[in-house]
Protein backbone atom coordinates (compact mmCIF):
# COMPACT_ATOMS: atom_id res chain seq x y z
CA UNK A 1 0.00 0.00 0.00
CA UNK A 2 0.88 3.75 -0.70
CA UNK A 3 -0.29 6.24 1.21
CA UNK A 4 0.47 9.92 0.28
CA UNK A 5 0.12 11.99 3.43
CA UNK A 6 -0.42 16.13 3.17
CA UNK A 7 0.10 15.88 7.03
CA UNK A 8 1.05 18.30 9.84
CA UNK A 9 0.92 18.33 13.53
CA UNK A 10 0.00 15.58 15.44
CA UNK A 11 -3.32 13.53 14.40
CA UNK A 12 -2.59 12.90 10.46
CA UNK A 13 0.97 11.94 11.11
CA UNK A 14 -0.07 9.56 13.96
CA UNK A 15 -2.75 7.61 11.55
CA UNK A 16 0.14 7.52 8.85
CA UNK A 17 2.63 6.62 11.17
CA UNK A 18 0.57 3.44 12.53
CA UNK A 19 -0.17 2.45 8.56
CA UNK A 20 3.84 2.79 8.42
CA UNK A 21 4.34 0.22 11.12
CA UNK A 22 1.97 -2.42 9.61
CA UNK A 23 4.35 -1.83 6.40
CA UNK A 24 2.76 0.78 4.10
CA UNK A 25 4.72 3.14 1.95
CA UNK A 26 3.92 6.38 3.57
CA UNK A 27 5.13 9.51 1.55
CA UNK A 28 5.25 12.36 4.15
CA UNK A 29 4.90 15.74 1.79
CA UNK A 30 6.24 18.27 3.69
CA UNK A 31 7.06 22.54 3.15
CA UNK A 32 10.21 23.36 1.19
CA UNK A 33 12.90 24.12 3.62
CA UNK A 34 11.38 24.48 7.00
CA UNK A 35 8.87 20.86 6.60
CA UNK A 36 5.85 19.95 9.44
CA UNK A 37 5.96 22.92 11.41
CA UNK A 38 5.79 19.80 14.45
CA UNK A 39 9.43 19.47 13.59
CA UNK A 40 10.04 23.24 15.26
CA UNK A 41 7.84 22.35 18.86
CA UNK A 42 10.60 21.49 20.42
CA UNK A 43 14.41 20.42 20.53
CA UNK A 44 14.36 17.96 23.59
CA UNK A 45 14.87 14.43 21.06
CA UNK A 46 18.71 15.32 19.77
CA UNK A 47 17.45 18.14 18.78
CA UNK A 48 14.56 17.13 17.03
CA UNK A 49 11.01 17.98 18.47
CA UNK A 50 9.95 15.07 20.84
CA UNK A 51 6.05 15.21 18.92
CA UNK A 52 8.29 14.42 15.33
CA UNK A 53 9.91 11.67 16.51
CA UNK A 54 7.10 9.69 18.23
CA UNK A 55 4.84 10.07 14.92
CA UNK A 56 6.96 10.07 11.76
CA UNK A 57 8.96 6.98 11.80
CA UNK A 58 9.28 4.16 8.96
CA UNK A 59 8.01 7.56 6.22
CA UNK A 60 9.95 9.12 3.60
CA UNK A 61 9.71 12.84 3.33
CA UNK A 62 9.66 14.41 0.34
CA UNK A 63 9.19 18.58 0.30
CA UNK A 64 7.39 20.08 -2.16
CA UNK A 65 5.58 23.41 -2.94
CA UNK A 66 2.14 22.31 -4.32
CA UNK A 67 0.78 26.19 -5.10
CA UNK A 68 3.24 25.87 -8.04
CA UNK A 69 2.31 24.24 -11.01
CA UNK A 70 5.49 21.97 -11.35
CA UNK A 71 4.78 21.00 -7.61
CA UNK A 72 1.22 20.27 -8.07
CA UNK A 73 2.37 18.22 -11.16
CA UNK A 74 4.69 15.72 -8.60
CA UNK A 75 1.88 15.46 -6.14
CA UNK A 76 -0.71 14.22 -9.47
CA UNK A 77 1.23 11.63 -10.41
CA UNK A 78 2.39 10.74 -6.61
CA UNK A 79 -2.07 10.43 -6.00
CA UNK A 80 -2.34 8.66 -10.00
CA UNK A 81 -0.79 5.42 -8.11
CA UNK A 82 -1.62 5.88 -4.24
CA UNK A 83 -3.94 3.85 -2.30
CA UNK A 84 -4.69 6.36 0.18
CA UNK A 85 -4.66 10.16 0.39
CA UNK A 86 -4.61 11.56 4.08
CA UNK A 87 -4.64 15.39 4.76
CA UNK A 88 -4.88 17.37 7.86
CA UNK A 89 -4.52 21.01 6.06
CA UNK A 90 -6.09 24.35 7.37
CA UNK A 91 -10.17 24.45 7.28
CA UNK A 92 -11.00 24.91 3.80
CA UNK A 93 -7.32 24.14 2.17
CA UNK A 94 -7.77 20.83 0.40
CA UNK A 95 -11.08 22.02 -1.25
CA UNK A 96 -9.25 25.18 -2.67
CA UNK A 97 -6.70 23.46 -4.17
CA UNK A 98 -9.09 20.68 -5.89
CA UNK A 99 -7.92 18.05 -3.52
CA UNK A 100 -11.59 17.69 -1.75
CA UNK A 101 -12.69 14.17 -1.58
CA UNK A 102 -15.32 14.41 -4.18
CA UNK A 103 -12.51 15.79 -6.59
CA UNK A 104 -10.39 13.35 -6.10
CA UNK A 105 -12.45 10.27 -5.98
CA UNK A 106 -13.41 11.54 -9.53
CA UNK A 107 -9.45 11.58 -10.77
CA UNK A 108 -8.43 8.75 -9.29
CA UNK A 109 -11.36 5.76 -8.06
CA UNK A 110 -9.15 3.54 -6.95
CA UNK A 111 -7.83 6.01 -3.92
CA UNK A 112 -8.94 6.05 -0.27
CA UNK A 113 -9.02 9.27 0.68
CA UNK A 114 -8.75 10.25 4.44
CA UNK A 115 -9.77 14.42 5.48
CA UNK A 116 -8.94 15.25 9.24
CA UNK A 117 -10.62 18.44 10.36
CA UNK A 118 -10.99 20.44 13.30
CA UNK A 119 -15.06 19.94 13.30
CA UNK A 120 -15.81 18.59 10.22
CA UNK A 121 -16.14 19.68 6.21
CA UNK A 122 -19.75 20.70 6.60
CA UNK A 123 -21.86 22.43 9.36
CA UNK A 124 -21.75 25.59 11.03
CA UNK A 125 -17.62 25.74 12.27
CA UNK A 126 -16.66 23.75 9.08
CA UNK A 127 -14.37 27.33 8.35
CA UNK A 128 -13.32 27.10 12.60
CA UNK A 129 -9.69 26.35 13.53
CA UNK A 130 -8.59 23.91 16.47
CA UNK A 131 -6.21 22.64 17.94
CA UNK A 132 -6.05 19.80 20.76
CA UNK A 133 -6.70 21.77 23.65
CA UNK A 134 -9.27 23.96 22.19
CA UNK A 135 -10.96 20.63 21.55
CA UNK A 136 -11.20 19.50 25.00
CA UNK A 137 -12.51 22.94 25.97
CA UNK A 138 -15.59 22.46 23.69
CA UNK A 139 -16.28 18.87 24.24
CA UNK A 140 -16.61 19.87 27.67
CA UNK A 141 -13.31 17.43 28.79
CA UNK A 142 -11.58 20.03 30.99
CA UNK A 143 -14.67 20.48 33.00
CA UNK A 144 -14.17 17.25 34.29
CA UNK A 145 -10.75 17.55 35.02
CA UNK A 146 -8.73 19.20 37.52
CA UNK A 147 -9.67 20.00 40.98
CA UNK A 148 -12.80 21.09 42.61
CA UNK A 149 -11.09 24.38 42.64
CA UNK A 150 -9.52 24.59 39.17
CA UNK A 151 -10.32 22.55 35.46
CA UNK A 152 -7.33 21.12 33.97
CA UNK A 153 -6.36 19.88 30.42
CA UNK A 154 -5.45 16.13 29.70
CA UNK A 155 -1.76 16.03 30.44
CA UNK A 156 -1.35 14.45 26.43
CA UNK A 157 -3.00 15.66 23.08
CA UNK A 158 -5.75 13.29 23.00
CA UNK A 159 -8.20 14.79 21.03
CA UNK A 160 -5.19 14.63 18.33
CA UNK A 161 -4.74 10.88 19.09
CA UNK A 162 -8.63 10.32 19.16
CA UNK A 163 -8.99 11.61 15.86
CA UNK A 164 -5.48 9.78 14.22
CA UNK A 165 -6.95 6.86 15.54
CA UNK A 166 -10.10 6.83 14.13
CA UNK A 167 -8.35 7.75 10.65
CA UNK A 168 -6.41 4.76 11.00
CA UNK A 169 -9.27 2.78 11.88
CA UNK A 170 -11.45 3.77 9.04
CA UNK A 171 -8.56 4.39 6.47
CA UNK A 172 -8.53 0.22 7.32
CA UNK A 173 -12.02 -0.12 6.92
CA UNK A 174 -12.23 1.44 3.58
CA UNK A 175 -8.95 -0.54 2.22
CA UNK A 176 -11.25 -3.97 3.57
CA UNK A 177 -13.96 -2.66 1.63
CA UNK A 178 -12.08 -1.57 -1.42
CA UNK A 179 -10.78 -5.33 -1.33
CA UNK A 180 -14.03 -7.04 -1.14
CA UNK A 181 -16.59 -4.43 -3.54
CA UNK A 182 -13.91 -3.06 -5.50
CA UNK A 183 -15.65 0.64 -4.30
CA UNK A 184 -12.92 3.36 -2.42
CA UNK A 185 -15.05 4.98 -0.11
CA UNK A 186 -13.93 8.57 1.57
CA UNK A 187 -13.05 8.80 5.16
CA UNK A 188 -13.96 12.21 7.16
CA UNK A 189 -12.80 12.38 10.94
CA UNK A 190 -13.20 15.28 13.17
CA UNK A 191 -10.96 16.04 16.26
CA UNK A 192 -14.55 17.30 17.99
CA UNK A 193 -16.40 14.58 17.04
CA UNK A 194 -13.30 11.71 18.08
CA UNK A 195 -13.24 12.99 21.29
CA UNK A 196 -16.99 13.53 21.47
CA UNK A 197 -17.17 9.62 21.57
CA UNK A 198 -14.72 9.34 24.22
CA UNK A 199 -16.82 11.84 26.29
CA UNK A 200 -19.45 9.09 26.20
CA UNK A 201 -19.94 8.27 29.84
CA UNK A 202 -19.87 11.70 31.38
CA UNK A 203 -22.15 12.79 28.31
CA UNK A 204 -24.90 10.43 29.58
CA UNK A 205 -24.61 10.78 32.83
CA UNK A 206 -25.19 14.24 32.90
CA UNK A 207 -27.83 14.08 30.25
CA UNK A 208 -30.24 11.65 32.40
CA UNK A 209 -29.03 12.23 35.97
CA UNK A 210 -29.05 16.05 35.75
CA UNK A 211 -25.85 16.66 37.18
CA UNK A 212 -22.63 16.71 35.77
CA UNK A 213 -19.58 14.01 37.46
CA UNK A 214 -17.88 16.44 39.77
CA UNK A 215 -14.23 17.57 39.20
CA UNK A 216 -12.21 15.42 41.78
CA UNK A 217 -8.37 14.83 40.64
CA UNK A 218 -6.89 11.64 40.67
CA UNK A 219 -9.81 10.45 41.45
CA UNK A 220 -12.93 8.57 40.08
CA UNK A 221 -16.08 10.68 39.78
CA UNK A 222 -18.81 8.16 39.95
CA UNK A 223 -16.86 5.36 42.03
CA UNK A 224 -15.50 5.30 45.17
CA UNK A 225 -12.96 4.85 47.00
CA UNK A 226 -11.51 5.20 43.93
CA UNK A 227 -8.20 6.98 43.34
CA UNK A 228 -4.63 7.48 45.05
CA UNK A 229 -4.25 7.82 48.93
CA UNK A 230 -0.65 9.45 49.96
CA UNK A 231 1.48 10.40 47.12
CA UNK A 232 2.35 6.61 46.24
CA UNK A 233 -0.39 4.38 45.91
CA UNK A 234 -3.79 4.72 43.76
CA UNK A 235 -6.47 1.95 44.57
CA UNK A 236 -9.71 1.13 42.40
CA UNK A 237 -12.85 -0.69 44.18
CA UNK A 238 -14.76 -1.93 41.34
CA UNK A 239 -17.45 -4.02 42.89
CA UNK A 240 -19.08 -5.12 45.94
CA UNK A 241 -17.02 -8.28 46.07
CA UNK A 242 -13.95 -6.02 46.36
CA UNK A 243 -15.81 -3.59 48.67
CA UNK A 244 -16.00 -6.62 51.52
CA UNK A 245 -12.37 -7.71 50.97
CA UNK A 246 -10.87 -4.10 50.97
CA UNK A 247 -12.97 -3.78 54.48
CA UNK A 248 -12.06 -7.03 56.09
CA UNK A 249 -8.33 -7.11 55.00
CA UNK A 250 -7.03 -3.72 54.13
CA UNK A 251 -9.38 -1.55 56.68
CA UNK A 252 -9.55 -4.33 59.10
CA UNK A 253 -12.99 -3.69 59.96
CA UNK A 254 -15.86 -6.14 58.41
CA UNK A 255 -18.58 -4.27 59.49
CA UNK A 256 -17.35 -0.67 57.02
CA UNK A 257 -18.52 -3.55 54.23
CA UNK A 258 -22.18 -3.23 55.26
CA UNK A 259 -22.32 -0.09 57.27
CA UNK A 260 -25.31 2.25 56.02
CA UNK A 261 -23.28 5.09 54.94
CA UNK A 262 -21.12 2.82 52.89
CA UNK A 263 -23.07 -0.31 51.85
CA UNK A 264 -23.13 0.76 48.12
CA UNK A 265 -21.17 2.49 45.70
CA UNK A 266 -23.65 5.68 44.77
CA UNK A 267 -23.46 5.80 49.15
CA UNK A 268 -20.14 5.63 49.18
CA UNK A 269 -20.19 8.17 46.59
CA UNK A 270 -22.01 10.45 48.57
CA UNK A 271 -20.05 10.23 51.70
CA UNK A 272 -16.75 10.49 49.62
CA UNK A 273 -15.09 12.60 51.89
CA UNK A 274 -16.01 10.73 55.54
CA UNK A 275 -14.97 7.36 53.44
CA UNK A 276 -12.04 8.97 52.69
CA UNK A 277 -10.77 9.83 55.66
CA UNK A 278 -10.95 6.56 57.09
CA UNK A 279 -8.72 4.61 54.53
CA UNK A 280 -6.12 8.09 54.58
CA UNK A 281 -5.88 7.00 58.23
CA UNK A 282 -5.21 3.47 57.49
CA UNK A 283 -2.90 4.67 54.93
CA UNK A 284 -1.12 6.66 57.13
CA UNK A 285 -0.72 3.59 59.52
CA UNK A 286 1.44 1.82 56.84
CA UNK A 287 4.41 2.51 54.33
CA UNK A 288 3.80 2.30 50.87
CA UNK A 289 5.40 -1.33 50.43
CA UNK A 290 2.95 -2.52 53.30
CA UNK A 291 0.19 -0.99 51.50
CA UNK A 292 0.48 -2.51 48.08
CA UNK A 293 1.51 -5.87 49.77
CA UNK A 294 -2.36 -5.55 52.05
CA UNK A 295 -4.27 -4.05 48.79
CA UNK A 296 -2.54 -7.23 46.88
CA UNK A 297 -3.47 -9.39 49.51
CA UNK A 298 -7.24 -8.55 49.78
CA UNK A 299 -6.95 -8.56 45.58
CA UNK A 300 -8.09 -4.92 45.06
CA UNK A 301 -6.54 -3.28 41.99
CA UNK A 302 -4.03 -0.33 42.59
CA UNK A 303 -1.29 1.10 41.00
CA UNK A 304 2.00 3.18 42.30
CA UNK A 305 1.53 7.00 40.92
CA UNK A 306 4.73 6.77 38.65
CA UNK A 307 6.52 9.78 37.23
CA UNK A 308 7.27 9.80 33.81
CA UNK A 309 10.80 8.77 34.37
CA UNK A 310 9.24 5.71 36.60
CA UNK A 311 6.59 5.12 33.51
CA UNK A 312 9.76 4.74 30.93
CA UNK A 313 11.58 2.71 32.83
CA UNK A 314 8.76 0.27 33.46
CA UNK A 315 9.66 -3.37 34.21
CA UNK A 316 6.51 -4.37 32.06
CA UNK A 317 8.14 -2.46 29.12
CA UNK A 318 11.59 -3.93 29.55
CA UNK A 319 10.01 -7.56 30.28
CA UNK A 320 8.01 -7.97 27.83
CA UNK A 321 10.80 -7.08 25.08
CA UNK A 322 8.78 -3.73 24.09
CA UNK A 323 11.47 -1.51 23.02
CA UNK A 324 13.41 -1.40 19.65
CA UNK A 325 16.37 1.17 18.53
CA UNK A 326 15.41 3.51 15.76
CA UNK A 327 17.70 6.19 14.20
CA UNK A 328 17.11 9.85 13.48
CA UNK A 329 18.73 12.52 11.77
CA UNK A 330 20.26 13.60 15.29
CA UNK A 331 21.09 10.22 16.48
CA UNK A 332 19.16 6.54 17.38
CA UNK A 333 16.36 6.61 19.91
CA UNK A 334 14.71 4.23 21.85
CA UNK A 335 11.02 3.60 20.40
CA UNK A 336 7.89 1.24 21.68
CA UNK A 337 6.91 -1.23 19.61
CA UNK A 338 3.21 -0.48 18.32
CA UNK A 339 0.12 -2.05 20.66
CA UNK A 340 -1.32 -4.24 18.52
CA UNK A 341 0.96 -7.46 18.41
CA UNK A 342 0.45 -9.56 15.54
CA UNK A 343 1.85 -13.11 16.08
CA UNK A 344 4.68 -13.96 13.90
CA UNK A 345 4.78 -10.55 12.72
CA UNK A 346 7.15 -7.93 13.24
CA UNK A 347 6.20 -4.32 12.94
CA UNK A 348 8.23 -1.93 10.75
CA UNK A 349 10.05 0.39 13.04
CA UNK A 350 12.42 2.07 10.46
CA UNK A 351 14.40 5.77 10.43
CA UNK A 352 12.61 9.46 11.45
CA UNK A 353 13.26 11.03 8.24
CA UNK A 354 15.11 14.48 7.56
CA UNK A 355 13.67 17.38 6.21
CA UNK A 356 13.21 16.13 2.08
CA UNK A 357 15.62 13.38 3.12
CA UNK A 358 13.77 11.16 0.54
CA UNK A 359 12.82 13.96 -2.55
CA UNK A 360 15.01 12.78 -5.18
CA UNK A 361 14.53 8.81 -4.75
CA UNK A 362 10.74 9.73 -4.82
CA UNK A 363 10.82 11.77 -7.98
CA UNK A 364 13.48 9.35 -9.43
CA UNK A 365 10.84 7.03 -8.95
CA UNK A 366 7.65 9.17 -10.41
CA UNK A 367 9.98 8.75 -13.73
CA UNK A 368 12.18 12.26 -13.53
CA UNK A 369 15.59 12.47 -14.47
CA UNK A 370 18.46 14.24 -12.83
CA UNK A 371 17.98 17.38 -14.91
CA UNK A 372 14.21 17.38 -14.33
CA UNK A 373 14.72 17.21 -10.71
CA UNK A 374 17.65 20.32 -10.98
CA UNK A 375 14.79 22.22 -12.74
CA UNK A 376 12.53 21.77 -9.78
CA UNK A 377 14.88 22.78 -7.67
CA UNK A 378 15.48 25.77 -9.37
CA UNK A 379 11.66 26.56 -9.84
CA UNK A 380 11.34 26.35 -6.06
CA UNK A 381 8.79 23.35 -6.62
CA UNK A 382 10.64 20.76 -4.35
Amino acid sequence: MTVVSLEQAVAAPFATRQLADLGARVIKVERPGTGDFARGYDESVHGQSSYFVWLNRSKESLTLDIKTPAGRDVLERLLAGADVFVQNLAPGAAGRLGLGAAELSERYPSIVVCDISGYGNTGPWADRKAYDLLVQCETGVVSLTGSPEEPAKAGISIADIAAGMYAYSGILTALYERRTTGRARSVEVSLFEALSEWMGSPAYYTAYSGTQPARVGAQHATIAPYGPYGRTVLLAIQNEREWVSFCEVFLGDASLATDPRFHRNSARVARRDELNAIVAARFATLDAADAVKLLDDAKVANARLNSVEEYWNHPVLSGRDRWRDVSTPGGAIKALLPPATLSGLDPRMDSVPAVGEHTDSVLRGLGYDGTAIAALRADGAV
